[in-house]
């Protein structure tokens, strides 16, 4: 997992930035966990890893 927010403005940066490293579209997942009336909706930006005992080519700063 990259980011997990409730800013629709973040999760573009994020995706945008991902696609700005050069990483393969289909490589990235998109979740929206809708929380209905008792939770925030929250989008969780994911980047699939085909070998999970390396890093990921490119972790966001801060993260």
């Amino acid at each position: 997992m990259i980011v997990e927010t409730r800013d629709q403005v973040e999760l573009r940066t994020q995706l945008r930035r991902l696609r700005e490293a050069g990483i393969d579209g289909s490589m990235i997942r998109i979740d929206t966990l809708c929380g209905r009336l008792k939770l925030p909706t929250t989008y969780r930006l994911s980047q699939f890893v085909t070998d999970p005992g390396r890093r990921p080519e490119r972790e966001p700063a801060g993260r």
